[in-house]
């Protein structure tokens, strides 16, 4: 891939990336607060927070390449996180928990994906970083998939593929990269 494609690739994926960060810190500040177990309701606050750390890693990226978050994307991300968030506190234990892990899961690959365009457009400096959020991703998709495994719906419902090991993240990416 030439390095200006690979260039606006990045860009794109972290723009993505950063509103999704604020719809997913911003539905998780629902969903913790929504949750009776304290476990539960720990777990799900330090998920919160790595995504406001996540999203302070993207901007900053994004900032180092002359850009920033798309607006329209920031407004729409808005909505559906606080949508999300308050659905929450309406909604049954296991919805919430099937789209968080369901949506970690996406976030894997696109932070893979991310770390890809990164040392394709001479921008290797994020690889690292980039590859450290989707390992993070990784735990909170295998912490949402044991929870809704839990439930007796997941008999009934498909659970989402389950991503590689969490190591293979490293290893894929130091194959595809050399």
């Amino acid at each position: 891939m030439m390095a200006a494609a690979a260039r606006e690739k990045l860009l794109k994926t972290l723009q993505f990336a950063c509103s999704g960060e604020l719809a997913a810190g911003l539905a998780y500040r629902g969903h913790w607060r929504s949750v009776s177990d304290p476990g539960e309701r720990e777990r799900i606050r330090a998920i919160e927070n790595d995504e406001w750390h996540h999203r302070e890693l993207v901007s900053t990226m994004l900032r180092e390449l002359g850009s920033g978050p798309d607006p329209r994307r920031e407004r729409r991300a808005t909505i559906i996180g606080r949508t999300l968030g308050a659905l929450c506190h309406i909604a049954t234990w296991f919805p919430p928990m099937y789209g968080a892990g369901k949506l970690e899961s996406r976030n894997i690959r696109e932070y893979e994906a991310a770390a890809r365009f990164a040392n394709d457009s001479g921008n290797e400096r994020f690889v690292d970083c980039l590859l450290t959020m989707a390992e993070v991703e990784w735990e909170h998709e295998a912490y949402f998939r044991a929870r809704v495994e839990s439930h007796w719906l997941s008999r009934i419902v498909k659970v989402w593929s389950q991503p590689p090991a969490k190591e293979e993240i490293r290893k894929s990416f130091s194959s595809v990269s050399s």
